[in-house]
């Protein structure tokens, strides 16, 4: 699938680092680098802008090297690029640790995957089909 973009950075287009790789590495676009204290969220820029055809969306998720060595992730996991979004690309990085991590310009901070998705029509019931977990919610189970 060919999609359409626009790089305002100077950071080379995201790639997958291998052949089954889902998601590319997103980078940051800075002037200067960025101090993310502990529990502060700030939006970063990338300098990309995407025009996704119909029916797919962009994810954007956490890298988990980020996330286990500095409590880096992203505040709205997954985040959605929609199809018909044609700004530039931002990512609202939270600090989860107890320190100041510092964001440089081209840093890899996320990963984006392209997905298609579904729109339902919504069919109005009075009740639902039976199943045998039925309403059972978070722990119905009783397993760890």
């Amino acid at each position: 699938m060919q999609v359409k973009v626009v790089n305002k950075s100077h950071h080379p287009l995201p790639q997958y680092a291998t052949a089954l790789s889902a998601g590319m590495d997103i980078r940051a676009y800075l002037e200067a680098p960025v101090e993310l204290k502990p529990l502060e969220r700030k939006l970063i820029p990338t300098g990309l802008y995407i025009a996704l055809p119909v029916g797919y969306e962009a994810q954007m998720r956490p890298r988990s090297g980020l996330a286990v060595k500095h409590g880096i992730t992203l505040l709205n996991t997954p985040g959605t690029i929609d199809a018909d979004y044609r700004g530039e690309i931002g990512i609202i990085l939270i600090n989860l640790s107890s320190e100041t991590f510092v964001i440089n310009d081209g840093e890899r901070i996320c990963q984006m995957v392209i997905t298609n998705h579904s729109h339902v029509e919504w069919q109005l019931e009075e009740t639902l089909d039976e199943t045998e977990r039925g309403a059972g919610g978070f722990g119905h189970t009783g397993k760890s």
